[in-house]
């Protein structure tokens, strides 16, 4: 089996993806073309700097202990996001590339959900008097079904999985301008578990894979609240980040069984995209994982980074994956 933490290091991603004809350039632009031709996503064959494809440079592993993984996107959608899904849907080709490259073949599935969640509240005027407030137009953690897409996710062997997903990944600057990417997980696999809408998704004998992708933190809440004078929900009202956790924990049967990258603020930082909140909350999820969380910075300006690291988290927690009782 060979692990893909050995062949990522030597799968650099590219903001333009691969070319119309799957080829794919090193250094010198000379890269010799191998892309899926049923996949629609091709790409090169990645060589180093001496020209040699990376599986010339892959050490053996143990044989893994999942071969099914559900991956989760949760992308905000608010007004300042527009770059960012163009920047990840430029990369998404060779990130279903490395998943395509698993020997053995990995069993996938990719879903996309929105940071957006509706909710409301009441602020407390004082002497009686209270005024009602809400957030609307959030898609409350359910899969999309955008591009042609057949079903609310793309799975290893669809056709074209890489050209329409990457499609889907663009999902608009128009959503909430609170961002609750927790909240928007949470339900997912909950609420929208519970009225099937994402019915069917994650599999239970498959490693759960959360990539979240924000430049704000997380203002995540889960009940309707009444704000006091100076209070705002994204400092005073969110739920408690371990209770994500836990949700995971119960949800997915153990804490190894699911893992996160987070996309965001380490600090407060500003690239090509713009500039980006320190993502607290969110960095404190990822801690919770251990080591099946990570944290990359949004402001690298190149999501490749990011999507590397996710890859490199996801294929280390799959190789410790609890077993099925």
């Amino acid at each position: 089996m060979r692990r893909l933490g050995s062949v990522l290091a030597l799968v650099i991603f590219t903001a333009c993806g691969p070319t119309a004809s799957g080829t794919g350039g090193n250094g010198n632009g000379n890269g010799n073309g191998n892309g899926n031709g049923a996949d629609g996503g091709g790409g090169g064959n990645w060589p180093d700097a001496n020209g040699h494809p990376p599986t010339e440079f892959a050490d053996a592993a143990p044989v893994q202990a999942c071969d099914k993984m559900d991956i989760l996107f949760v992308v905000d959608n608010s007004g300042s996001m527009g770059q960012e899904q163009t920047n990840l849907a430029d990369n998404f080709p060779q990130f279903i590339q490395v998943l395509d490259n698993y020997d053995p073949p990995l069993d996938y599935r990719v879903g996309i959900t929105t940071t957006g969640i509706d909710y409301n509240y009441t602020m407390d005027l004082g002497g009686g008097l209270t005024i009602p407030g809400s957030q609307t137009g959030g898609d409350n953690g359910a899969l999309l079904q955008r591009c042609d897409m057949t079903r609310r996710w793309v799975e290893s062997g669809d056709t074209n999985r890489s050209a329409t997903f990457s499609c889907a990944a663009e999902v608009g600057a128009d959503g909430p301008a609170d961002e609750m990417p927790l909240a928007a997980m949470h339900k997912a696999f909950d609420a929208r578990m519970s009225d099937g809408t994402n019915a069917s998704f994650h599999r239970d004998d498959a490693l759960l894979a959360i990539v979240i992708l924000t430049d704000e933190d997380d203002c995540s809440y889960e009940q309707s609240v009444t704000l006091g004078l100076g209070e705002s929900l994204c400092t005073d009202k969110m739920e408690m980040v371990d209770t994500y956790k836990s949700f995971l924990d119960q949800y997915t049967g153990a804490a190894g069984r699911w893992a996160v990258a987070v996309i965001a603020g380490v600090t407060d930082c500003s690239s090509d995209f713009g500039g980006a909140q320190e993502a607290t909350r969110l960095k404190q999820f990822a801690s919770l994982a251990g080591t099946n969380g990570v944290v990359s910075s949004i402001c690298e300006a190149d999501l490749s980074i990011g999507l590397q690291d996710a890859l490199d988290t996801f294929d280390s927690a799959c190789q410790s994956f609890p077993p099925i009782n």
